[in-house]
């Protein structure tokens, strides 16, 4: 469930002109972005139903070996969505960057992956799951209703800072 590091470039060059910056120092590391995404209270996930109609939720994301996590019911529009076309894109801002994240987004499975998700989710937002048969459960609502988890992996990013001026484009490695 790793995500490697990215190399980051510029996404504004000298041909874009003014107003943008084209100063390689202004490039933004990417554990700037996993600090965005780890202090996030949610994120927005992005989709497309089957009919080609976009969908947006907010989430809630934890990070498990520097990978977003989300998790969804598994008959909400974007867990469907995600059924049929795993490409989506999480956006969420802080106080000094504004993240696009351009993924493929798989569901979790296997007992270890699925306890190490849930241990991020009780750390970060004190929300407990439960794993039963390789189900994600949530005992302290009425019905214990399922939930499935989905790991975000990111295919690119893009990372403005709020000058409006600075932007940060990040290529991850597809193995």
């Amino acid at each position: 469930m790793t995500v490697d590091t990215p190399v980051a470039e510029l996404l504004f060059q000298q041909e874009d002109a003014t107003p943008f910056n084209t100063d390689a120092a202004t490039l933004k590391p990417w554990s700037q972005a996993l600090a965005c995404l780890r202090s996030a209270h949610k994120c927005w996930l992005s989709t497309v139903g089957p009919d080609g109609r976009p969908h947006a939720a907010p989430v809630m994301v934890v990070l498990v070996d520097g990978a977003p996590c989300i998790a969804s019911r598994p008959h909400s529009r974007k867990s469907r969505n995600l059924a049929g076309n795993p490409r989506a894109v999480i956006t969420v801002s802080s106080e000094d960057l504004d993240l696009v994240v351009s993924a493929e987004v798989h569901q979790v499975s296997g007992g270890t992956a699925l306890r190490r998700v849930a241990a991020a989710f009780v750390t970060k937002y004190g929300w407990t799951f439960d794993i039963r048969d390789g189900r994600v459960h949530d005992e302290s609502l009425p019905g214990s209703p399922e939930y499935a988890f989905h790991q975000v992996s990111p295919v690119r990013a893009f990372g403005y800072g709020t000058d409006g001026l600075t932007a940060t484009r990040w290529r991850f490695n597809r193995t």
